[in-house]
């Protein structure tokens, strides 16, 4: 069996942030799936997508603070056509990624007990944020 639905998250400020349940709050289809593998494929270049921390807020604060640190505005990039933050964003979601292969186990993602999903906002000012979902399986 397969599925398919775009997600579209509420827009987040600049950061990490923990999205697990707001997914699932609008895939109530995943409980028909016994086994599968869902792939969540973000629909933006300004931002990504990545597996950590749950419990623990600061982890969040701390990435954000690491990759602004690697990656900063102002460093005399070429493409800023929607402002200082454009480029530093372009390249945050290339170092992170676009996408996720997560397995599916008696109807929920099976994410490690400290795991869960974040949705890594790279602009200032951005809005919601769509996420394509494919979950194949039985």
């Amino acid at each position: 069996m397969w599925m398919q639905k775009e997600v579209r998250l509420k827009p987040k400020v600049r950061g990490f942030h923990l999205v697990t349940e707001e997914l699932l709050r609008e895939l109530p289809e995943i409980a028909d799936f016994r086994v599968g593998v869902m792939n969540l494929f973000i629909l933006h270049t300004s931002a990504s997508l990545t597996i950590n921390e749950n419990a623990d807020p600061t982890v969040r604060k701390d990435f954000e603070d690491y990759f602004s640190r690697i990656v900063p505005q102002g460093d005399s990039y070429l493409h800023e056509d929607e402002g200082p933050d454009d480029l530093p964003a372009h390249l945050k979601s290339s170092i992170l990624g676009c996408s996720l292969s997560i397995p599916v186990a008696k109807g929920r993602p099976k994410l490690g007990i400290w795991q869960g999903i974040y949705l890594c906002e790279h602009r200032d000012n951005a809005g919601s944020r769509a996420i394509f979902v494919t979950i194949q399986g039985e």
